[in-house]
């Protein structure tokens, strides 16, 4: 079943940053976190070039904080940042115009939330080897203001054109579903709760690993679409009954408490327009056939 879209009225617009360097606030001057049980630790976090973790493998197990997959880029200045990460949507095209790896070309696959707000975008690891922080990267803008003829109150968030076409979905009882690996129970809801769901993620709680693995998400992948039950998140993300959005895993694990896995919101709907189906193999490392 073919989905009819608004592509024709879609403007393209380019938005573009640079290859973030990690970072720690000047305040507190020490580098350490906290995790959920009060330890202190230092781990890689989010930023810079990610080598040997990318889109399709484990969100649960390394030895990071919500580390990002691939490349993570951030605007010159906050208004430039803001335009980026508000209107960079997950699928699109992005080129990189300076530096070793020039002309080499990737996919935006997620985008960091508070605190950090950075685009992640995948690249091969072989281009990844010759790119350096600071590099710029320009992304094609293509998605904002996506509609979906007939499911009009189904709101795109982000999200392109080429990743919705490509999504497993089927209507039933008149309801738009969509396939998802996994459903995140609405009390495992963590981080970004609260705030605009315009360019950032949400996160889910993994403190509780039985309530992880009794909702089948102890094995998340990255880049698997998850759907997350009674969120609103047509503005805000927020708990309303009957609500559900949908969203890509595109942040790791972290020890801590609220911060598991981050998920980028692709799709929302209030009132029981949007659904998910069990589908195992819902992840767009092989639904956009991203090159390893």
């Amino acid at each position: 079943m073919t989905l009819n879209l608004n592509e024709a009225d879609l403007v393209a617009v380019s938005v573009g940053g640079i290859i973030a360097h990690p970072s720690f606030p000047g305040l507190p001057a020490e580098p350490y976190r906290l995790a959920a049980d009060g330890t202190p630790f230092l781990l890689p976090t989010w930023g810079g070039i990610v080598y040997n973790v990318s889109v399709g493998d484990r969100a649960f197990g390394w030895a990071a904080d919500c580390i990002h997959p691939g490349v993570s880029l951030r605007g010159a200045d906050d208004g430039r940042n803001r335009g980026l990460n508000v209107f960079a949507c997950v699928g699109n095209t992005a080129v990189v115009m300076t530096g070793h790896a020039q002309g080499a070309k990737g996919v935006v696959t997620g985008k960091s939330g508070r605190f950090s707000e950075q685009v992640i975008v995948h690249f091969p690891k072989d281009v990844r080897r010759k790119m350096a922080a600071g590099d710029q990267i320009v992304v094609k803008s293509y998605g904002t203001g996506l509609a979906i003829e007939g499911h009009e109150e189904v709101n795109c968030k982000g999200l392109s054109p080429d990743l919705l076409k490509a999504l497993p979905h089927r209507i039933d009882g008149g309801v738009l579903k969509f396939g998802v690996v996994a459903t995140v129970p609405a009390f495992l809801v963590g981080a970004g709760a609260g705030l605009t769901s315009e360019g950032g993620s949400l996160h889910m709680q993994s403190t509780d690993r039985v309530a992880l693995k009794e909702a089948g998400l102890d094995q998340l992948r990255l880049g698997d679409l998850v759907a997350i039950e009674n969120t609103d998140s047509r503005y805000n993300h927020g708990y309303l009954r009957g609500a559900m959005s949908i969203g890509v895993v595109g942040q790791t694990d972290g020890p801590r408490a609220g911060y598991g896995p981050g998920i980028t919101v692709i799709m929302t709907a209030p009132k029981g327009q949007l659904g998910a189906y069990t589908d195992s193999t819902a992840n767009i490392a092989s639904l956009l056939k991203l090159e390893a």
